[in-house]
């Protein structure tokens, strides 16, 4: 009966060291793996995409097509209406964010997610989005975080955004995100990249 006892205690014990961190719910090969694609990745500092947007935020909607340049210091998207005309374009630098719609009027501030709300009437996280669209975390806390059994991310939350990716694609010999949903309270959005292009470390 002790003998008995002894063993379910070091049963109990090894199950607490033993315990996965339910951040992840994945195993140690899909871990490597992860590992490994975002070191491949993590070095990417330009690319150009293009592709389509859908938002649904407080009732409000827009949906069309957008055409991204990112690098490490400057953003330039421009977005536009199913149709193809220009509905607005936003361009970032290291000092401000400022936008410009169809009219010709433009308006600045320190901050996209400001910028978009006050313009356009939903967030656009551009201050993450740059990472969060290449399948990696930015350098901020990591609330949750999953990925798939080939090592690319699944679904990651940061700063208050869930982002699910729902496809990957080969780009230029690096595997990308295709389709990503982000959601927020009151918002979401829906991003498909059709073409990444210019990718540099």
């Amino acid at each position: 009966m002790r003998l008995f006892f002894i063993l379910c205690l070091v049963a109990a014990i090894q199950g607490c060291v033993s315990a996965p961190k339910p951040v992840t719910g994945t195993n140690a090969a899909s871990q490597r793996l992860y590992e490994q694609h975002q070191e491949t990745i993590k070095a990417i500092e330009q690319f150009s995409l293009k592709g389509r947007i859908g938002v649904q935020a407080d009732g409000k909607g827009f949906s069309g097509s957008l055409d991204w340049q990112h690098n490490n210091a400057n953003d330039e998207i421009a977005l536009y209406s199913p149709l193809g005309s220009q509905v607005a374009s936003i361009k970032k630098t290291v000092d401000k964010v400022t936008l410009e719609d169809a009219k010709g009027n433009s308006i600045s501030a320190t901050d996209t997610e400001t910028l978009t709300q006050k313009a356009l009437g939903w967030q656009l996280p551009l201050s993450g989005l740059a990472d969060w669209s290449l399948g990696r975390p930015t350098n901020s806390a990591i609330q949750a975080i999953t990925w798939n059994e080939q090592g690319y991310l699944s679904s990651l939350k940061q700063d208050d955004w869930e982002i699910e990716y729902q496809n990957y694609a080969d780009q230029n010999g690096h595997i990308l995100p295709s389709k990503i949903v982000l959601r927020r309270e009151k918002v979401n959005l829906k991003l498909l990249i059709e073409n990444w292009a210019d990718i540099a470390n």
